[in-house]
């Protein structure tokens, strides 16, 4: 990758001088800690930062630091990411947090190395622990660096190809202030998030860096950076049941492996089936259904798949026999409260008059 290197140096005094005006207030930010900036590392991959902050408070409340999370029970763990995705994340954690225990005295190891050796932990995390909580001149290069210096660089170079990356780290390396390097990798991630921001928004009459920007003297900020487009992403169909018997409702447990692996789940189908295909499905489970009704389609987008889905709500006979076939009924609260439920269920867990991560902690 070819930088003037002159251009990214004149970058660092700039950048340091707004982020000690403009950075935001974040709860990670008001106790500086390498657990802290873990947690909040590893939520805001694939979430914005304003649904992050009730699941960072939700989290930190409960498992206030290493030894709480190496010794909390799955579910609970699972209950606590619920709505953030991703949930092989939250497991790697508690992984890493276990062998810091075992192997470091429950303390970060503060050595690039080391922390690239946990569980979970990549590049850019370790990093990022490494820069803010110890001060150390490591890079941090996320998408909103990489955003930043493809602009400013006006390198039209994938940023997608791990080789950039490796570039780009190596020369953010190079002009890290060892005396504020927490602050830098931060200012990085701050502009990239608030002003340098993607799909034709940038702010570039707000951005401290508009006087070296050869995106920006070119007007070519739009097009960058550039990226390999995506493969398509498979299509599965889905028939979504919301089964009650009075007050309860039926969930099951996913399998040990793959996708939401572990979680709880409502029952569902194969197909976008029709209610005589249902009712028959019902019945071969050993259940006697009484009334069903047509509920709302609804579609989910995971990184590799997208489910389309509809759903019915059927009402059910009691029988001696509920809980069968790896289904089982339980209070409707109980299940928002204590079972771990995908928010790719989200959509029908409202006819269960329950709400599922994230839609807790927004005004309603």
């Amino acid at each position: 990758m070819e930088y003037q290197r002159i251009e990214l140096e004149q970058i660092v005094k700039p950048l340091l001088s707004w982020y000690d005006g403009h950075a935001r207030v974040l709860p990670w930010r008001e106790e500086i800690s390498p657990y802290r900036v873990w947690v909040s590392e590893i939520m805001l991959q694939q979430t914005r930062v304003e649904a992050v902050k009730p699941f960072f408070e939700r989290f930190m409340k409960a498992l206030p630091d290493i030894c709480a999370l190496a010794n909390c029970p799955e579910d609970e763990l699972l209950k606590l990411w619920e709505g953030l995705g991703y949930y092989n994340r939250v497991r790697n954690m508690q992984k890493a947090a276990q062998m810091i225990l075992n192997e470091y005295g429950g303390a970060f190891p503060a050595d690039y190395e080391k922390l690239l050796s946990l569980p979970g932990i990549g590049h850019y995390t370790a990093g990022a622990i490494g820069s803010i909580a110890f001060g150390l001149p490591l890079p941090a290069v996320d998408g909103n660096v990489l955003r930043v210096i493809s602009r400013v660089t006006a390198s039209y170079e994938d940023v997608l190809k791990q080789s950039v990356k490796n570039a780009m780290e190596k020369e953010i390396a190079r002009i890290i202030p060892r005396e504020r390097a927490g602050d830098f990798t931060q200012a990085m991630i701050e502009i990239g998030a608030i002003v340098c921001v993607p799909n034709g928004k940038a702010k570039c009459g707000e951005c401290p860096l508009a006087f070296c920007c050869q995106a920006k003297a070119k007007g070519i900020v739009e097009e960058l950076p550039k990226k390999k487009i995506k493969k398509e992403r498979r299509v599965e169909e889905k028939t979504i049941l919301v089964l009650k018997e009075g007050e309860r409702v039926a969930i099951r447990r996913r399998p040990p492996k793959g996708l939401l692996a572990g979680l709880y789940e409502l029952p569902h189908l194969e197909g976008h089936l029709g209610e005589d295909e249902v009712l028959v499905h019902v019945k071969e489970w050993g259940l006697t259904p009484i009334r069903i009704l047509p509920l709302a389609g609804a579609k989910h987008i995971f990184s590799h798949v997208e489910w389309r889905m509809t759903g019915y709500a059927v009402s059910l006979e009691e029988t001696e026999e509920m809980d069968q076939n790896g289904l089982f009924f339980i209070d409707a609260k109980e299940t928002e409260e204590k079972y771990p439920i995908p928010a790719a269920f989200a959509v029908y867990a409202r006819y269960m008059d329950i709400v599922l991560g994230q839609e807790k902690y927004e005004e309603r």
